[in-house]
């Protein structure tokens, strides 16, 4: 089986993108994994700090090992949006595929000493164990969590987004190995409408950095945004609040209709195969398949 890199790097060249999908729990892994087994296409599962603290570091790496080793299957762990070197060295030790440390809200200089710490340290890691740890940092204002809301959040604009010149300066710094810029995307989903990707951005960072970029944020854009991003040079898009709301409203709308049962695996089969049939959309949409 290829490497996580290898997998993202082929998608570069076939001109495609990896899905990245959050999980709070087991039934959000179920749903996700089947959805790419069913595609036969790889998977990257993510938790942020406040997911893997809810199910737990060690539990997470176990979880996803097992299912790699079992099916031979390119499923991947991602520990997404850690704020600190503290938390991403957690995800690194307790044996995380990859860790993105987002630092946008410190000066750009202190962003590029922590990150840089947080990429010799992985790279310290993965040589002493043998494995790949890939190191991926956030750039620019893109919001904060996944979550519905009402309007655009303040600073996320045309004119805050990530330039080449900041880009390249930011990955020649720090050598991390994935980049997520500001293109106009925007973490969780925008009641009136999420704000529309700039492709022609995406491009120009690219050429700029020349390493795998990152689309954080992807909940509610436009299929075709999608599309252009994706030609221009995204290799991975992350969805979480899609999950969330799929699974959220399902759930509500089972115990509904199962006022009397408390039986779990009885009345969670339903937001089971709503994040399913979400995931299959996505990757559907990403690989390029009709």
């Amino acid at each position: 089986m290829k490497t996580y890199k290898e997998y993202v790097l082929e998608a570069d060249e076939k001109g495609i993108a990896i899905g990245h999908f959050n999980i709070s729990n087991l039934e959000q892994l179920h749903a996700i994994y089947n959805a790419a087994k069913k595609l036969n296409v790889p998977i990257i599962i993510g938790l942020a700090e406040g997911e893997a603290k809810f199910v737990g570091l060690t539990e997470a790496v176990a979880l996803i090992r097992a299912l790699r080793a079992r099916d031979n299957y390119p499923i991947f762990l991602n520990a997404d949006h850690h704020y600190s070197f503290e938390a991403a060295k957690a995800a690194i030790d307790a044996g995380f595929d990859s860790v993105v440390i987002d630092l946008v809200k410190l000066p750009l200089e202190e962003n590029i000493k922590i990150t840089k710490q947080c990429v010799e340290y992985a790279r310290e890691v993965a040589k002493k164990e043998n494995r790949e740890i890939l190191v991926e940092a956030e750039l620019g204002f893109i919001g904060v969590g996944s979550n519905i809301l009402e309007k655009i959040p303040d600073g996320v604009s045309e004119a805050t987004m990530t330039t080449p010149e900041d880009a390249k300066r930011f990955v020649d710094s720090t050598g991390v190995d994935l980049l997520a810029p500001s293109i106009g995307n925007v973490h969780g989903m925008v009641k009136s409408g999420n704000p529309r990707l700039h492709p022609e951005r995406v491009k120009a960072i690219r050429e700029a950095t020349g390493i795998p970029l990152v689309l954080h944020g992807g909940s509610g854009s436009m299929d075709e945004d999608f599309i252009g991003c994706i030609k221009a040079g995204i290799d991975i898009i992350h969805i979480n609040t899609e999950i969330r709301v799929a699974f959220t409203s399902a759930l509500r709308k089972s115990l509904a209709n199962l006022p009397e049962e408390i039986t779990p695996y009885k009345y969670l089969p339903p937001a089971v195969e709503a994040v399913q049939a979400v995931v299959e959309a996505r990757l559907k949409l990403f690989s390029g398949m009709k």
